[in-house]
């Protein structure tokens, strides 16, 4: 079940009043937390109404009405997409909602998402079955030649996600059918980047063949940690294009890490260069 854990605004929020270095680290750690258990979707802080505003449709007209909007306790200061098996679990996590906001004096939503299946079978709901044909997630899976889990360890540190699985050979039923050289090796690793995951395992060294032609691309708003990772993912490996300007990209570069997987470091773009759908 999806939901989604609203923090209502107040005077503070409203006024604009940043949040303490304290409460942001709170608000990281309960984040993290909910991170490693798989149940924090996405989550983001939303500035004053007073920089925003109502666009109002009356008999299909829309009019826009500037904030700021009142009163406060109706409007909406941030939120947290949460994943969770049971309304019961999505409240156990709300109620650790970090005490140091607003000294402990907040005012929490907590709504679940609708699914497909609660809707009325029809025509309009099959264009929306249709759209579920785009999967949840898209992962990638790494072979490595006896080297996965001192490269999942590297990644995790680099790209600062956490790893949620480094299983051995051993400890799985493949085991009987695998040599014992690779009993201590990892069958399935998982580095979970914001519930996005790079995946990989070991494969015996005289089956692996190094990935040709595919790299991982990471994609960045600030340029300076774009240019930090794509420095320490070439740290004894082999640049392939320099980490600089180009005419898509304040950044890009292209490496090959010392563990010889290929990564590609973009720093994000308004736009793409497209001419698809134009008219002569």
């Amino acid at each position: 079940m999806k939901f989604m854990l609203i923090r209502r605004a107040d005077a503070a929020t409203e006024n604009g009043v940043m949040p303490s270095q304290e409460m942001l680290a709170a608000m990281a750690d309960y984040n993290e937390r909910m991170m490693q258990a798989g149940v924090l979707v996405s989550g983001n802080g939303l500035h004053p109404t007073s920089d925003g505003c109502l666009i109002q449709f009356n008999n299909g007209t829309p009019t826009i009405l500037p904030g700021p909007l009142a009163p406060a306790s109706e409007r909406i200061a941030g939120y947290s997409v949460l994943e969770t098996p049971s309304l019961d679990v999505a409240l156990e996590w709300a109620q650790q909602w970090p005490t140091l906001d607003a000294d402990g004096n907040v005012l929490l939503e907590l709504r679940r998402y609708f699914t497909l299946e609660e809707f009325e079978p029809g025509t309009g709901l099959d264009k929306h079955h249709d759209h579920a044909r785009v999967s949840d997630a898209m992962n990638v899976y790494v072979a490595f030649p006896g080297t996965c889990r001192e490269a999942m360890q590297f990644y995790a540190d680099v790209l600062g996600g956490h790893i949620e699985c480094l299983l051995t050979y051993a400890e799985t039923p493949a085991a009987e059918h695998a040599p014992p050289s690779l009993h201590d090796r990892i069958i399935h690793a998982s580095l979970n980047l914001r519930g996005r995951r790079l995946m990989g395992a070991d494969m015996a060294p005289e089956q692996h063949m190094p990935p040709h032609g595919v790299q991982i691309q990471l994609e960045y708003q600030e340029i300076e940690q774009a240019s930090l990772t794509f420095t320490r993912l070439a740290e004894g490996g082999e640049v392939i294009m320099p980490f600089e300007p180009t005419f898509w990209s304040a950044g890009f570069g292209m490496a090959t890490d010392r563990f010889g997987v290929q990564w590609m470091i973009n720093v994000s773009a308004d736009s793409c260069l497209s001419t698809e759908g134009e008219t002569p």
